[in-house]
């Protein structure tokens, strides 16, 4: 009996959950596919763990969905939350798919890896490699995960970071860390009398130790 290939273990993985994260926001599948801009057909794939999203599909289910990416590499099940209406962002697809093309050429040159050493190490064809590189082709998530693997890269880098999804991936993971505060602290930042303390205390985080130095001798100086 063949032992089933990591990539086909993740591909069926990643089927449960977005199948969790679609009934979690009830959401049907017809409303994901169009948020993903594939056909109701391809999105059943994705479900069943016959095919896999590409990572700017999954940034779009995500987004569609109102959940954090990390969810599509974790083991909790969700939740029912509000779903929020989906962006028209189809020309963002294609721009992002070429962007992750782009990276993961730069990734192999700095790795220096020729086509063909790093198709030998994940089992994906050359040729194949070379129209995920020129954005020709969706690269399915759990071939990415495995091309970064070899690259010995993180799935971090390759996620939208200036685009409207990755703002508000930012803002979403900028809000769990101010959730995660204790509750005292979290009243400070909201008082707006607060706020010269908070710029203070900024300015002082990206002073290096001979600044921060300096500064302390000075008030000691004041208060002597």
């Amino acid at each position: 009996m063949n032992t089933p290939s990591p990539i086909t273990l993740r591909t069926k993985k990643l089927g449960v959950l977005i199948r969790d994260a679609r009934l979690a926001a009830r959401r049907t599948p017809e409303d994901c596919a169009r948020a993903m801009g594939v056909t109701k057909g391809i999105f059943r794939s994705y479900e069943e763990g016959r095919r896999a999203p590409s990572l700017p599909e999954l940034e779009l289910l995500a987004y569609h969905l109102k959940l954090p990416i990390e969810h599509f590499w974790g083991r909790a099940s969700l939740s029912g939350e509000e779903s929020q209406d989906p962006l028209d962002l189809s020309q963002l697809l294609e721009l992002r798919q070429r962007m992750i093309g782009a990276l993961l050429r730069q990734e192999r040159t700095n790795a220096s890896l020729s086509l063909k050493a790093l198709a030998d190490e994940t089992g994906i064809s050359s040729a194949r490699l070379k129209t995920y590189e020129l954005g020709e082709r969706a690269i399915p998530l759990p071939e990415l995960e495995a091309l970064i693997s070899a690259l010995a890269s993180r799935i971090e880098n390759f996620f939208d970071q200036s685009g409207p999804i990755g703002q508000w991936i930012g803002d979403e993971k900028s809000m769990r860390q101010f959730l995660q505060l204790p509750r005292e602290l979290q009243a400070f930042v909201c008082q707006p009398v607060n706020r010269p303390y908070l710029d203070l205390a900024r300015k002082l985080s990206v002073m290096s130790n001979e600044q921060l130095r300096s500064v302390a001798e000075g008030l000691l100086d004041i208060t002597l």
